[in-house]
């Protein structure tokens, strides 16, 4: 059987989370994305640019296991000197960074930091994604 067409990329990741408020303001307030649709209380899916995130309230005790599957979601920037700024923003507005700007091998440039509910957080220029 053939492959059917081109998949056009990874638009949309879904999180389960233990504080969805803070979790929704860290993502609209901070990292600039906007409230798409609330179907519930528990559940609330966000869009910016061409992604979806959605967020789901974790069930009552819940707790991620010692591996968790998921090692970060990114956010893919323009410039290289966009990185730099997000992580004096992000940094000022208390958000905890996990690693510091780096230049990679490849000419991307990074750095990780977390989301209230813990998960890590890539804000990343690659050339590639970013046209260059």
């Amino acid at each position: 059987m053939k492959r059917p067409s081109a998949i056009p990329g990874l638009r949309h990741v879904a999180l389960n989370v233990r504080d969805l408020e803070s979790c929704e303001r860290f993502y609209t307030d901070l990292l600039g994305m906007r409230v798409e649709w609330r179907p519930d209380p528990d559940n609330v899916y966000l869009t910016g640019g061409t992604d979806n995130l959605a967020l789901h309230r974790a069930a009552p005790g819940a707790m991620p296991g010692p591996a968790q599957r998921l090692d970060h979601i990114g956010f893919v920037l323009n410039e290289i000197g966009e990185v730099d700024a997000w992580y004096a923003f992000l940094k000022s507005n208390h958000v905890p960074i996990v690693k510091q700007p780096r230049t990679h091998r490849d000419g991307a440039r990074s750095f990780y930091c977390r989301d209230p509910d813990g998960n890590t957080v890539q804000m990343i220029y690659h050339p590639p994604l970013a046209g260059k």
